[in-house]
């Protein structure tokens, strides 16, 4: 008899261990998501920026030389990431290419123009850079035309400042309810043994000699539940790096590995806290207070 009923605590001190690490696993690698969209927000909008093209249309007249000069000065400015010259002759292929005749058969000539695209580096993607770069270009005489969408850039700039706000309040919230449901797993991990606890104060052991196997148990947990959590998040980050490789998700080192041990100790501190309040509200309790 008594030995089935030592099965039965063992593995129901079992179940309530294996629910603290799963409770603490899943808030930490939700935590850790939130964290990567955080830190990545400003990655992921610069690609959006850098993606959008500026397209410089020249006239039929434009010297070759002149062609190069321009091209030249835009590839070693400081605000442009990439150039691109595209002749009439590669803009009536991918026409042709796009829209699956040869327009070109009905029009007798070639009305398409030569042009060069640029892609800016994000932080010089706003309406005012845009349209003084416009400006500065269309100065030069061989130069018919500067063209980008403007609406979208707006739309844009506009939609990346909601976002960030947003993400980071939904970041703030989550953390605290996060914190709460570790808190409420260890508390009602704890609620389990208040007998043990308030023996162990009868019998005159002190309230730190009381307390140490609760925390250190409850941070082991918390290490495990943290440990698993941040493999969760690396194969979900190695996955989105592979879907994604522009976004290059991998390439700050630093800050990922910030990611990875701020959400380690957060795990082993909520549970160091948690385990601290919950064993000295038991410890605080009278006697008939435990059947409460």
């Amino acid at each position: 008899m008594g030995f089935t009923f030592d099965k039965y605590q063992k593995r129901r001190l079992i179940s309530s261990y294996f629910s603290v690490v799963l409770s603490i696993a899943l808030v930490l690698f939700l935590i850790g998501l939130l964290g990567m969209l955080v830190l990545n927000t400003k990655t992921i909008s610069d690609n959006f920026k850098e993606q959008v093209v500026v397209s410089i249309y020249l006239n039929d007249t434009a010297k070759d030389v002149e062609i190069n000069q321009l091209e030249k000065s835009l590839a070693f400015a400081n605000y442009v990431k990439t150039t691109t010259y595209i002749s009439k002759e590669e803009a009536a292929d991918f026409m042709k290419k796009e829209y699956g005749e040869d327009f070109l058969d009905d029009v007798g000539y070639n009305p398409l123009q030569n042009s060069i695209d640029i892609n800016l580096n994000a932080e010089f993607v706003t309406e005012q850079r845009l349209d003084s770069l416009s400006e500065a270009t269309m100065e030069k005489k061989f130069v018919s035309e500067v063209r980008y969408d403007k609406d979208l850039v707006t739309l844009m700039n506009s939609n990346v400042k909601r976002i960030s706000f947003w993400v980071l309040i939904m970041s703030s919230l989550f953390t605290i309810i996060a914190v709460l449901l570790i808190n409420s797993s260890i508390r009602l991990s704890v609620y389990s043994k208040r007998f043990t606890i308030k023996t162990m104060q009868m019998v005159g052991a002190t309230k730190h000699f009381i307390r140490s196997p609760f925390i250190l148990k409850s941070v082991k947990l918390g290490i495990i539940g943290a440990i698993i959590a941040l493999i969760g998040m690396a194969c979900v980050l190695f996955y989105l790096d592979n879907a994604f490789k522009d976004l290059g998700l991998l390439n700050n080192r630093i800050m990922i590995t910030g990611l990875f041990l701020g959400v380690f100790f957060l795990g082993v501190l909520i549970s160091w806290i948690s385990t601290y309040f919950a064993t000295q509200r038991f410890l605080n309790l009278k006697t008939d207070q435990l059947y409460g």
